[in-house]
C-alpha cells in the first residue's frame, strides 16, 4: 500500500511551453502517471504548435480531461469532430488535432496522456 501523496499544479515539477508562446503544460508526475494542467491560448492549434515538438502527423496521446475554462475543438483522423467547454469531461483517443475556439484561453486538467505530451524527442 502506498502512502498519501499531494502535489500541486501551481508548483509543477515540469513546465513545457508550446511553440510560438501559445500556451503551456504544467505537469506533476504521480506514481499512477502524469497529471497536467494545459493552458491553450487563443490561436493555439496542435498541428501548428505541438506537432513540431511531437514529430507525429496527429496527436497520439489519449486524453481524459476536465475543462476548467475556454473552449476547444478536436478533429479525429477519421474526420469526427467534437467541441467542448467549461465543466465538460472529455475522453479523446489517439489520432487527433485540436484547437482553441474564441478569445479566451482553454484550460484543461488532463489525468491521462500528458506524461510525454509536448516533450519532444
Amino acid at each position: 500500500m502506498t502512502g498519501l501523496v499531494r502535489m500541486n499544479l501551481d508548483s509543477p515539477e515540469e513546465t513545457r511551453p508550446f511553440e510560438g508562446g501559445t500556451g503551456q503544460l504544467q505537469l506533476v508526475n504521480m506514481k499512477e502517471g502524469g497529471v497536467g494542467r494545459a493552458t491553450f491560448l487563443p490561436g493555439w492549434k496542435w498541428s501548428e504548435h505541438v506537432k513540431p515538438i511531437a514529430g507525429t502527423d496527429s496527436c497520439q496521446a489519449a486524453h481524459l480531461g476536465y475543462v476548467i475554462s475556454g473552449h476547444q475543438a478536436v478533429r479525429m483522423d477519421d474526420g469526427t469532430e467534437l467541441e467542448f467547454g467549461p465543466g465538460d469531461v472529455v475522453a479523446i483517443p489517439p489520432g487527433h488535432d485540436g484547437w482553441t475556439l474564441g478569445d479566451e484561453p482553454c484550460v484543461v486538467i488532463d489525468f491521462a496522456g500528458m506524461g510525454d505530451y509536448a516533450k519532444g524527442k
